[in-house]
């Protein structure tokens, strides 16, 4: 069985008077450095296709910024069912939230407020009830879903899912929709996983070339328990106590890989937005040569290459020569690559649909929500202390 999606205990609402105190609880994005990086820009004219459950567009920390987007799975929770989109919202949240209220003080502010999100929704959620009829079934929506994002104008793709199940195998169909992605211009970012403690199996879709793939750090940049570690790891990220918006207009505490990822392609979203000329290739290479904290050797499969630095790679990417002809991820000659492929199936199913589209068990790599809600400790503090009261 694969795992869960996402797991919530839903304690006491924050209180209105209370609520001011969220963004203070950002250290992730100092961690990143994209205050730094927003003295550039804030992501102004890059979308970033966030394939997920749903997304609340009208979240106020995300109104206004949400386009039409598709529906890959066409059954299931429908739009402002409890079960619809939460996990999507979160990501979407520290992608690409804004705050809202007077000047924008309330609420989640995300790595790239000026984006555009494109919601793709190519999973259903934990509670979703209709999980049961999905459970095993096979399906298209993730492969169709990248090409989907590709052909209607995404420069990122934040794909904070996957597979990291004890039967999980590369898809052909999934590879060529990411190569796909990629030849048309877009990023891929996707989470390296959640089985840190359960295997360090790999997971896809984080494990096809070209890939971003994001581990997991805390706030003091050591490598989260539950992060994967596998060779196909590229950066880390914060993915432990990180601030996320729902759509009940609460605000949570998240960890997992799937966080990780959604701030990476934020990050991303900044370059391209600095240097849209960039190829995805010359976006990836900016963003591991510049991560900060590197790993004894330049990488190693806890933290790939380091710590996110979106201002940095702002900075080296002006030293680029734009579109400059780097070699494209290579093709593989067989069906399977990496470590250790499951056998052949005895049904005879090869690249065929993907079991991913369908199951809120998917979501190996998934955002896992904390049960505490955010709050402000009525305790005297130090101001400049970020994190939870």
């Amino acid at each position: 069985m694969l795992g869960a999606l996402a797991c919530l205990t839903l304690l006491p609402p924050v209180p209105v008077a209370e609520a001011d105190g969220i963004q203070s609880q950002e250290w992730a994005l100092d961690a990143i450095h994209a205050p730094d990086a927003w003295r550039t820009t804030k992501g102004e004219g890059v979308t970033v296709a966030v394939l997920d459950t749903g997304v609340d567009g009208d979240h106020p920390d995300l109104r206004g910024q949400v386009l039409q987007g598709k529906d890959m799975i066409g059954f299931g929770a429908r739009r402002g069912d409890p079960s619809w989109a939460r996990h999507g919202t979160a990501m979407a949240g520290i992608i690409a939230g804004r705050g809202h209220g007077t000047g924008g003080d309330d609420g989640v502010v995300g790595v790239a407020p000026g984006v555009r999100i494109l919601p793709v929704r190519v999973i259903l959620e934990e509670g979703d009830p209709a999980r049961k009829r999905a459970r095993g079934a096979r399906g298209a929506a993730l492969a169709d879903g990248i090409r989907w994002a590709a052909d209607h104008g995404a420069d990122i793709i934040n794909l904070s899912l996957g597979d990291d199940s004890e039967s999980a195998h590369p898809e052909r169909r999934e590879d060529a929709a990411v190569q796909y992605a990629l030849r048309k211009g877009a990023v891929v970012v996707a989470s390296a996983g959640n089985g840190g403690g359960e295997g360090d199996r790999a997971s896809y879709p984080a494990a096809y070339p070209g890939v971003i793939a994001v581990t997991a750090v805390d706030r003091y940049g050591s490598r989260a328990a539950f992060s994967t570690r596998r060779w196909y790891a590229t950066l880390c990220a914060p993915g432990v106590d990180v601030v996320i918006a729902d759509p009940n207009r609460r605000y949570y505490q998240g960890w997992g890989t799937s966080a990780a990822s959604a701030f990476v392609s934020g990050a991303a979203a900044l370059v391209r937005a600095a240097h849209p000329d960039l190829s995805p290739v010359q976006v990836k290479r900016l963003l591991t040569e510049t991560a900060q904290d590197k790993p004894e050797g330049g990488r190693n499969d806890e933290l790939g290459a380091g710590m996110v630095d979106a201002a940095a790679a702002i900075r080296a990417g002006s030293q680029l020569e734009a579109r400059a002809q780097l070699p494209a991820p290579a093709a593989y000659p067989d069906r399977y690559f990496g470590h250790g492929p499951l056998p052949e199936r005895a049904d005879g199913a090869d690249g065929g649909p993907s079991r991913l589209a369908l199951t809120a068990g998917f979501a190996g790599a998934a955002l896992v929500l904390t049960a505490v809600v955010l709050w402000r400790d009525r305790r005297p503090r130090d101001p400049g202390r970020a994190g939870p009261g």
